[in-house]
């Protein structure tokens, strides 16, 4: 078993992390059909449409489903305290949606939390947590990453757990919720991906060592002024990699990059919770892994990367030539 200061056993703390996403998973995965309808595509409901209906049914609280680990009861408890919330709401902009699924879901995946780990301190996307890095251990937890695709059935969204000491993940895991994949990792003890048939398969990156072969995956913020900057910044970069991908889940890009399923992935103003199971999980494989500070929130505007060593000094240099490592607020 790893251990973190000798104190903290990271096996465990990685064990749990797989376990709730899972769970967490599993509920996300019930609840769409449910709040948007049968089917992978369709019109997203609006943040002022009418609400669809939000009350738990069998469905979404049944243990009959091989992934739902604890009983009926606690996360019929759970999700009954959304019945009254709209389907969809905003955040930082109107384009930044949230959805009942979200807070129900974090809320799902603190409770597994605090049972397992009743002392540790909680973060997440959707329900907060002190802006200060604990000493202790600190779970990091982001209920669904990439909700636009989640409420118009596009499958890439993904549940992302990960434990930090002193703001250093130690153990993360992120599930791919529509694939069903799971992808794990531990810090010095490598990382992995399973379909869900419980064999692992090691992580390593691609061993492309040429930028002009890369396939880079990035994201854009929800800002006008933000997304002008990120648009100039790929303007300029298209033509020197092989191309680009916007997938829409921080999370699965990072992922990505560890599997070879990406060669690179940059992001400007991505929060703890996007980056810090799946930053783990391609650094654990083999990439170069560049992360805001552990305190830092989106409206900061630092850039996230995680590129195949081979090509690492490359493309830092042309980011850097691009001025595309500096903050974009």
């Amino acid at each position: 078993m790893v251990y973190v200061e000798q104190t903290i056993p990271v096996d465990e703390l990685a064990a749990i992390a797989v376990d709730v996403a899972q769970e967490a998973a599993a509920h996300v995965r019930r609840r769409r059909p449910e709040l948007f309808g049968p089917g992978l595509s369709g019109t997203a409901p609006s943040a002022d449409a009418p609400p669809a209906s939000t009350e738990p049914t069998e469905a979404v609280v049944s243990a009959e489903s091989a992934e739902a680990v604890v009983s009926t009861q606690s996360a019929e408890a759970v999700v009954s305290t959304q019945s009254a919330e709209a389907v969809v709401s905003t955040k930082s902009t109107e384009t930044d949606p949230v959805t009942v699924a979200d807070t129900e879901t974090e809320r799902l995946v603190r409770e597994r939390l605090r049972r397992a780990r009743p002392d540790d301190d909680i973060l997440g996307e959707e329900d907060g947590g002190t802006r200060a890095v604990p000493s202790g251990v600190r779970w990091v937890v982001d209920p669904i990453d990439g909700t636009v695709n989640f409420m118009y059935g596009i499958p890439a969204y993904a549940v992302s757990v990960a434990a930090q000491v002193g703001g250093r993940s130690v153990a993360g895991a992120v599930v791919d919720v529509a694939r069903g994949i799971v992808y794990g990792a531990t810090r010095g003890g490598g990382a992995w991906m399973s379909d869900g048939t419980g064999a692992r398969t090691e992580l390593r990156c691609n061993p492309v060592e040429r930028t002009e072969l890369a396939l880079v995956a990035t994201g854009f913020g929800y800002a006008a002024g933000r997304r002008r900057a990120q648009g100039r910044i790929v303007a300029e970069l298209l033509p020197r990699v092989r191309d680009i991908r916007r997938v829409g889940a921080a999370a699965l890009d990072l992922c990505m990059v560890a599997s070879g399923a990406v060669d690179a992935h940059y992001e400007h103003g991505l929060s703890p919770w996007d980056w810090a199971a799946g930053g783990l999980i391609a650094a654990e494989a083999g990439a170069v892994v560049i992360t805001p500070p552990p305190d830092s929130r989106a409206d900061e505007g630092h850039v996230t990367v995680a590129v195949a060593p081979g090509i690492a000094d490359e493309f830092l240099a042309l980011l850097d030539e691009l001025g595309a490592r500096e903050p974009i607020a």
